[in-house]
């Protein structure tokens, strides 16, 4: 068995577990493994457009957090709907009227732009909804009882029901049977990037000791989000107090840019400082004890995806991946 070693760089390969498969994304290239029924392995690769390249200020700090956010949404949507198409529902309904209407007037490639465009602003109209639109209404509802209540007590409340609704939404999906095995692939890309970033041969063996909790992982960011979200409204409210619900909603809501421009900057540090800062350390901990509830150990057919999947992404030009 290979000895396990820290870190001797910082990879900017990132991916994202699909159903039976993995999609990684490296510096240049994207790929998608699923294992199909028959247990093959079913590879797609495509090569990325980096969003910098396509205008200079989408590349600019603050800016590229939300650009790179939503275009990780669209890519991972594309992902899921790829990986589902190797399991079909044996047990499919009819299709309605509504679906026949589309595939009628739309053409493949349109139902698909509108179907990833729908499941992306579903996919961020639900975060907000739970994680900054609840919080405030339940604190609203629960103040309506006590006027005067000072705003910093106020910021306090909102601030602890996100971090407990985040932590119950997860808690809730981890309990789910269907997605167990996803979250185990969730595992399996996290001991495999580990494995690589420690230099060692990427085998089944050398991944199956690395640790399943990743400090650049999308729990991980999403609880910095909420964090962010945090402190960026106890500012902003304690310089403008707002009381009004719908008020505090919609300053949220104009804040989230930000909050994902900073989460995503502070995302970017921690990559390159976790493994020689004792302070990007520690702020990572609440970060990775939330995966407790996202990832799951895998089984070595899941490695085999996943070291597959890096294979396929790894830069010819070496060291082009460090971060």
């Amino acid at each position: 068995m290979a000895e396990q070693k820290s870190c001797a760089f910082r990879t900017s390969i990132g991916g994202q577990a699909l159903i039976e498969g993995i999609l990684m994304r490296g510096p240049e290239k994207q790929a998608i493994v699923v294992r199909d029924q028959e247990g093959q392995l079913v590879e797609k690769v495509e090569e990325l457009r980096l969003i910098k390249d396509r205008h200079p200020i989408l590349g600019v700090p603050l800016i590229r957090g939300t650009v790179n956010f939503l275009s990780a949404m669209v890519n991972g949507v594309k992902a899921l709907m790829y990986s589902a198409d190797f399991y079909p529902d044996e047990e499919a309904a009819q299709p309605s009227k509504f679906e026949l209407w589309l595939e009628k007037h739309l053409t493949s490639k349109k139902l698909e732009s509108a179907i990833v465009a729908l499941a992306v602003v579903l996919g961020v109209g639900m975060s907000v909804f739970l994680f900054m639109v609840l919080p405030t209404f339940l604190t609203g509802g629960l103040l309506h009882f006590f006027p005067g209540f000072p705003m910093w007590g106020r910021n306090l409340i909102e601030g602890v029901l996100k971090v407990l609704i985040f932590l119950l939404y997860l808690i809730f999906c981890s309990k789910q049977k269907d997605i167990y095995r996803v979250f185990q692939y969730h595992g399996a890309e996290h001991k495999t990037i580990f494995c690589y970033e420690a230099g060692l041969p990427l085998t089944v063996e050398n991944v199956r000791i690395q640790p399943r909790h990743h400090p650049r992982c999308g729990t991980s960011f999403l609880f910095v989000v909420i964090f962010v979200s945090i402190l960026a409204s106890s500012v902003v409210f304690g310089i403008w107090p707002i009381t009004n619900v719908w008020l505090r909603t919609a300053a949220h809501i104009v804040l989230l840019p930000l909050v994902v421009g900073i989460t995503y900057e502070f995302n970017r540090w921690v990559g390159r400082h976790v493994q020689d800062s004792g302070l990007a350390k520690f702020l990572t901990k609440p970060g990775l004890w939330m995966q407790n509830f996202t990832t799951n150990e895998p089984d070595d057919s899941m490695i085999e995806v996943a070291i597959r999947s890096l294979e396929l992404v790894l830069p010819e030009e070496k060291g082009k991946d460090a971060w």
